[in-house]
């Protein structure tokens, strides 16, 4: 699955791929062998926002200066594609934004974040699955984490999440709401295929997204030996 991911990423020009690894690392840092990649250590496993948090030492020097940018995905999507990323990256550099997420529209929208938007339809936050009102679980327009960051705005907002009352975690998810409040620019574009936003928690889902990725003829290339 993360070889899926980094693949994708280096097909579309990324070039500096840094992997956070906690629990049961030794089979991500197996897997991905080969591949000119850089591990972080998350010690405890206390949400996205903590996640990206422990990078901070291996973007000291980007998070001190304005026009780095850093995309966050996660490691389980392996149906994520290179023009996926890229449109992300467009619409982040043509704005100028400080952050840019991708949503999707999914008929199934049970477990993802949900988009929040005002009556205008202007991006309000994204609302996790289980603090959701009855009425915010009906929206279909979900969070498959596509962002992109400018590193020296991802880090300082992170300075300002707290831990969620409900799970105990630190959301990534709150930078965003906390980005538009100190008036920083926050993109959203609905640019992530449905089909690519299966997630894989069972067997079930494996076999699902397995012949999905395979119908496509990618094979993960285990990066360059």
């Amino acid at each position: 699955m993360v070889c899926a991911v980094v693949d994708a990423c280096r097909a579309s020009g990324v070039g500096r791929v840094v992997v956070v690894v906690g629990y049961k690392q030794e089979l991500v840092r197996a897997a991905l062998v080969g591949y000119d990649i850089e591990f972080v250590e998350q010690t405890e496993q206390l949400g996205t926002g903590h996640a990206v948090q422990c990078c901070a030492n291996a973007f000291a020097t980007e998070m001190n200066e304005q026009g780095h940018e850093a995309l966050v995905l996660c490691g389980d999507g392996p149906l994520i594609r290179p023009e996926t990323i890229e449109k992300v990256l467009q619409r982040h550099r043509g704005a100028s934004a400080a952050a840019t997420l991708a949503t999707a529209v999914v008929d199934d929208p049970t477990g993802y974040g949900r988009i929040a938007r005002d009556g205008a339809g202007r991006f309000v936050a994204i609302v996790e699955h289980k603090n959701c009102t009855p009425e915010q679980l009906k929206i279909r327009e979900v969070n498959p984490s596509y962002y992109c960051f400018d590193v020296a705005e991802l880090f300082s907002a992170l300075k300002g999440v707290k831990r969620n009352a409900a799970s105990g975690e630190y959301y990534l998810t709150d930078t965003l709401e906390l980005l538009m409040k100190a008036g920083k620019r926050v993109e959203v574009i609905e640019a992530v295929p449905p089909q690519d936003v299966l997630s894989i928690n069972t067997p079930e889902d494996l076999a699902v997204v397995d012949r999905i990725y395979r119908s496509r003829g990618v094979v993960a290339t285990g990066g360059p030996r």
